[in-house]
């Protein structure tokens, strides 16, 4: 599923971020902020699309 692939790539592109933050990085903070926004957003698109499979069957 391209939707779940696309949600685990926005994961390991923010574990960096995420260190830094943790750090005290507050640009870091940040961005982390925005991409769990981002992520939250995707993991949403996951659910609608299993509903969809679901609904399908």
């Amino acid at each position: 599923m391209e939707e779940y692939t696309t949600l685990k790539t926005m994961v390991e592109a923010v574990e960096e971020d995420i260190v830094k933050a943790v750090g005290g990085n507050k640009a870091a903070g940040t961005r982390v902020r925005k991409a769990m926004q981002e992520i939250k957003a995707a993991a949403q698109d996951v659910r609608v699309k299993i509903l969809e499979t679901r609904s399908e069957a």
